[in-house]
């Protein structure tokens, strides 16, 4: 909630995290780490909550648009590698229609701003 004489500006949009995540899976299956470092990349946040960025993916997956299975093979501990479902697909693709939809309002609102 915003006090009285303290408004402020965020301009993003709020849970792009959300497609963000299902959109580095869809370029390739990887673990949580490698999605820690990309994010910020893609958001163009400063940093992600590791905390929150696993509870996140444990939520996707238990909804099934996402899966994860344990893989060893480099040196030190296996690690988690998610990947992203048909259904993570079709969610995705419900964020990108709908972020266009926001796209057009902000480019209507940035083309009249701009003619005055």
């Amino acid at each position: 909630m915003v006090r009285p004489g303290h408004w402020g500006v965020r301009a993003r949009v709020e849970r792009f995290s959300e497609p963000a995540l299902l959109l580095l899976l869809l370029e390739r299956p990887t673990h949580g780490y490698e999605l820690l470092e990309a994010l910020p990349h893609v958001t163009g946040e400063a940093r992600v909550d590791m905390g929150n960025l696993y509870r996140v993916l444990r939520g996707l997956e238990e909804d099934g648009l996402v899966t994860s299975r344990w893989e060893a093979g480099e040196p030190g501990p296996a690690k988690r590698t998610y990947e992203l479902t048909v259904e993570g697909r079709r969610l995705l693709d419900e964020w990108a229609a709908a972020l266009r939809g926001s796209r057009e309002r902000i480019d209507t609102f940035l083309h009249r701003y701009e003619r005055r």
